[in-house]
């Protein structure tokens, strides 16, 4: 008789797929068909937030807005259904708190957001990557180093460095062509002396 009644039950829920619940059904498909994705659901979780006090909580979120969308419609596929549901809280947090781990990154391979501001680590190495390029242009020869620095930071054209520098547009060309090559040099390459210009 049991397993007529759970043969009926399955039966009956299967014809509901896609159709609302009310708060006994709803309550009947949370304890069959969501509850034992409890485990892989956690260790999603745990694997994809860096926070580990922040997991319980995420988990209540993920049941809510599962239980949520399930009452107006029953998912066909349960437990795509609450690992989607939980990808898309992740996303959400780490769009509110402008936080991106790198594990959200390799594991939430659609994640497509655009921060506005850099992280400490970009920070760091932006500013080290320009203490570099300062002491490379330190170390050019003076007109080189002023034809560079007018031209690549200060944005101005040929003639326009050239009436600055009181020389010809050749002689600001060979400048700025032998100036970028010795900081790519210096910054890249093996050769760390930078070439004279004649």
């Amino acid at each position: 008789m049991a397993e007529t009644t759970d043969t009926m039950r399955g039966d009956a829920g299967r014809a509901r797929q896609g159709a609302a619940m009310n708060t006994s059904e709803l309550e009947a498909w949370f304890v069959q068909d969501v509850l034992p994705l409890e485990a892989a659901l956690m260790q999603f979780l745990q694997h994809n937030w860096r926070n580990r006090s922040d997991i319980a909580d995420l988990r209540q979120d993920v049941y809510e807005r599962v239980c949520q969308a399930a009452q107006e419609a029953r998912p066909d596929n349960t437990r795509a259904f609450v690992f989607r549901t939980a990808r898309n809280l992740l996303i959400d947090r780490i769009r509110r708190e402008h936080v991106v781990p790198i594990e959200a990154v390799e594991d939430l391979d659609a994640l497509a957001m655009a921060m506005d501001e850099p992280d400490p680590e970009r920070t760091a190495i932006a500013r080290d990557e320009l203490r570099r390029l300062q002491l490379a242009l330190d170390r050019l020869p003076p007109r080189a180093r002023e034809a560079i620095v007018l031209g690549r930071i200060e944005g101005l054209q040929g003639n326009e460095i050239a009436i600055r520098m009181g020389i010809t547009e050749g002689v600001v060309s060979r400048h700025l062509a032998s100036g970028i090559t010795a900081l790519a040099d210096m910054l890249y390459g093996e050769n760390t002396k930078p070439r004279r210009t004649p």
